[in-house]
């Protein structure tokens, strides 16, 4: 597993310039991770005691996925356990953090290449909670899911997520909550709980980052151009459009820093990565 090592150096002598957040893609992977105490969820409360407060955060989860873009405006979003066969100690858990109508308004004002839908039905599922939970265990900081439109290719989601930046300068921690390679049909289940990739899936997150750190979005976007390896790492989209969504956050001075760098079960990594200025 990967060192937070690289981590505490990027912070020991960063400033930043008021509430301007840091916006995250977050390999989250196994429900699981929700509640092991592992280097992937330690990671994650070390980025909750690391990065500046955020006022709310806003999650795109690879587990929302609609028709149409939609956002959860409710009071007190419930916690979804949108999985099965786990261990009764995940369905058991509640995160009870509060949602934020201010803030679902203001997102649906800054989107304006499409109507964003105020929902109220929704909640957290563990795209966002198995994450979040691990960076603000107090469950104070309200907590919004924006949805996915499974109708529209990659370029729709980045040039939304482009509408999205003022968010940033408002004190709002954007989470992108997916993987980059996740391929279920392949995977090794007894290779769970170790470090392991097949060739191609090691192959496609080496390209990837290299994609993300040279700024190269448009081949992201276009994913499907890039070999025949990208269409067994991302066989449906649901969980690489959350990365399209960091990616369209990105601002021109912000700096990219990779944790969580590892593939696990053979076709799925949890490779993760933070812009921030």
């Amino acid at each position: 597993m990967s060192s937070l090592q690289p981590f505490y150096n990027l912070y020991k002598d960063l400033k930043y310039d008021g509430n301007f957040m840091p916006v995250l893609f977050i390999g989250h992977g196994s429900p699981m991770n929700g509640i092991e105490n592992n280097s992937y969820s330690q990671t994650w409360a070390e980025l909750g005691n690391t990065i500046p407060t955020p006022k709310a955060v806003v999650v795109i989860s690879a587990h929302w996925l609609t028709k149409g873009t939609h956002i959860t405006a409710m009071n007190n979003p419930k916690t979804i356990h949108d999985f099965g066969g786990f261990p009764q100690a995940l369905f058991d858990v509640q995160y009870p953090a509060p949602g934020s109508l201010e803030i679902a308004n203001e997102t649906k004002k800054l989107i304006t290449s499409t109507n964003v839908g105020l929902d109220h039905d929704w909640g957290l599922d563990h795209g966002t909670w198995t994450v979040v939970r691990h960076m603000y265990p107090k469950a104070d900081i309200p907590v919004l899911q924006l949805s996915i439109d499974y109708y529209k290719p990659a370029e729709y989601h980045y040039n939304l997520a482009l509408q999205l930046a003022e968010l940033r300068k408002k004190g709002v921690l954007v989470i992108g909550s997916g993987n980059m390679v996740h391929n279920l049909r392949e995977i090794s289940w007894k290779n769970m709980n170790e470090e392991f990739g097949y060739d191609w899936a090691k192959e496609m997150n080496t390209i990837f980052k290299e994609k993300i750190a040279d700024g190269d979005h448009k081949a992201l976007i276009e994913y499907e151009k890039l070999n025949k390896a990208a269409l067994l790492a991302i066989p449906t989209p649901d969980h690489y459009y959350p990365m399209i969504y960091t990616l369209g956050l990105r601002s021109a001075k912000d700096q990219v820093t990779f944790f969580n760098d590892s593939c696990v079960g053979g076709s799925l990594t949890m490779t993760s990565f933070m812009y921030n200025s």
